[in-house]
């Protein structure tokens, strides 16, 4: 039996491709926290060594394909803002390939002694950032409302050079396990609140046409 719910402008059902595209967002962000962590916990608990390097960029390359396939199935009201969070994403994607490729260091030792580079990479951790400010506005999850602030405080903390490097460390374990969590508490939540109010986006839509 199809359960109807009463949204702001009307009924709405959830359907079997809302609720795989949920699955697939909350995949796509346990992908991007677990290779993210893991090339944390490679770092620094086994230093910078070339070969710790390469597994880090080929994990920084499954963190960026996560949060793409995350970002391509998530539900946002305004679209605007999905869209600038999938600029934001690509940006800091071509940023990251062209750094890669261009550098003779690894990507994160590139990034980590060119502080400037963030103004590139840096976006993808914008885009990031948006969804945990997205979920936390949401949903009110301690972990998300901690990682709003905590990513940028990092990041700008490390292009101007403020933060010393024990600092920057215990930020990133903190991050680091504070988005597993994250991921893994998605999970297991029920699936509608995900889905969202979808006679808003019904109306977003005839709102639109309408002015066209």
């Amino acid at each position: 039996m199809t359960n109807i719910y009463q949204g702001e402008f009307g009924e709405f059902t959830i359907t079997d491709r809302d609720r795989q595209e949920v699955t697939i967002y909350r995949g796509g962000l346990v992908v991007a926290a677990v290779s993210f962590t893991l090339a944390i916990a490679l770092i620094l608990g086994r230093g910078a060594t070339p070969l710790i390097l390469n597994i880090v960029t080929g994990l920084y390359g499954l963190f960026v394909a996560g949060l793409a396939v995350s970002l391509a199935t998530i539900h946002i009201y305004l679209k605007p803002l999905h869209r600038l969070l999938q600029i934001f994403l690509g940006i800091g994607a071509i940023a990251s390939v062209v750094f890669a490729v261009r550098s003779p260091q690894p990507l994160a030792l590139f990034v980590y002694h060119h502080p400037l580079s963030l103004f590139g990479v840096g976006f993808t951790f914008a885009a990031l950032t948006g969804i945990f400010f997205k979920e936390g506005f949401c949903f009110q999850r301690l972990e998300t409302r901690i990682l709003t602030p905590l990513v940028p405080i990092l990041l700008l903390g490390h292009l101007v050079g403020a933060l010393p490097v024990n600092i920057e460390q215990g930020l990133l374990a903190v991050w680091s396990g504070l988005f597993l969590i994250f991921a893994f508490r998605k999970c297991i939540q029920p699936i509608p609140p995900d889905i969202g109010d979808k006679s808003v986006f019904e109306y977003l839509k005839q709102q639109k046409m309408a002015q066209s």
